[in-house]
């Protein structure tokens, strides 16, 4: 009886240890949430930090990736990383204006940078640097800048001058910069989540919207727009941010190996993205529902004088210095 109840206690022991070993080794859980379709470059470069991230950690760290707004739309979901329900997400940089943080609406100015190449001396040099350490304070820790792309305009007019726009509702995300632009063309800006963009373009709640092209096509926003402008009057990208307390907490190789992971699915993504535009503009161009049609030099100069002003008047707002920094950069 008493070696029953020493083997008894025996196997209970080892059930223990097993249960807290089984528990040792639960992987960490990081939710990355967005709300952009899985075929786009934002959509395909969280698939691939997925891939290298439990590579790199052998199994200890799981990626769930939420796309779509399956879990949060636009609004949402910066209020859900700060209450830790979602580890992760790659919001758009206008979306930390309404945060408080309104230097970043410094790159929805339209026309501030004119190519890529002067995009990336902003994002990866110091102003990039100090505008993520911006986010701290929020609860938010920045790990890196995504691309999409060049804005196109869309409508079921053609837009040719900053006339055409006279008028027409024209989505927006929220930001201030964006709807000074739109109000400097002569629109009346509206602010939409971008999951509601497609059926308001379709009931006519809304005329048009502007988007890289990639985010045009996968929406299939392309089937309710009669024209396309490549203008490539702004830019939209994105910062990959995670809960503060949650980074701050993992365990250092981890949260090395994890930085790793990262600035590979970057320099991925950034690859891609201009890709996936090219493409998305030849695939709306084939679909045969959409004419496009490029700004010529002369009507690309008279869009840049429609949209200077708007530079000035958000000074106030954004700061004086960072807009004139960032054009220093550009203009390297």
């Amino acid at each position: 009886m008493q070696m029953k109840t020493m083997f008894v206690a025996l196997c209970a022991a080892i059930g223990a240890t097993a249960g807290v070993h089984a528990y040792a080794q639960a992987p960490i859980v990081i939710k990355f949430s967005h709300v952009v379709a899985t075929d786009t470059p934002k959509g395909q470069a969280a698939e691939r930090f997925k891939q290298l991230a439990e590579k790199a950690t052998n199994g200890k760290v799981k990626v769930e990736l939420y796309p779509n707004s399956q879990l949060y739309k636009d609004k949402e979901e910066l209020e859900a990383l700060q209450l830790g329900a979602v580890q992760m997400l790659a919001p758009s940089l206008a979306k930390f204006g309404p945060l408080g943080v309104k230097e970043f609406e410094a790159f929805d100015l339209p026309y501030i940078f004119p190519t890529k190449t002067a995009l990336y001396n902003v994002t990866e040099g110091e102003i990039g640097k100090s505008l993520l350490k911006k986010l701290e304070p929020k609860g938010i820790t920045g790990l890196a800048y995504w691309d999409n792309g060049f804005k196109v305009m869309s409508a079921n007019k053609p837009l040719h001058t900053p006339a055409d726009f006279k008028g027409l509702k024209m989505r927006i995300q929220s930001s201030k910069v964006l709807d000074a632009q739109m109000r400097a063309l002569g629109a009346n800006p509206q602010v939409l989540a971008f999951s509601e963009v497609y059926q308001a373009l379709q009931t006519g709640v809304v005329d048009g919207t502007e988007n890289p092209p990639s985010n045009m096509y996968t929406q299939k926003m392309h089937e309710v727009q009669k024209h396309v402008t490549v203008s490539n009057h702004g830019y939209l990208g994105y910062a990959v941010i995670v809960n503060k307390k949650f980074w701050d907490g993992l365990p250092p190789e981890i949260r090395t190996q994890l930085e790793k992971a990262m600035r590979e699915a970057t320099t991925f993504e950034k690859a891609i993205a201009q890709r996936d535009n090219d493409q998305a503009l030849d695939a709306i161009k084939k679909a045969g529902k959409t004419q496009i049609y490029t700004l010529t030099v002369q009507e690309q100069a008279e869009w840049r004088r429609a949209l200077a002003p708007v530079q000035k008047a958000m000074e106030g707002r954004i700061g004086k210095d960072l807009i004139s920094a960032i054009n220093k950069e550009s203009a390297k």
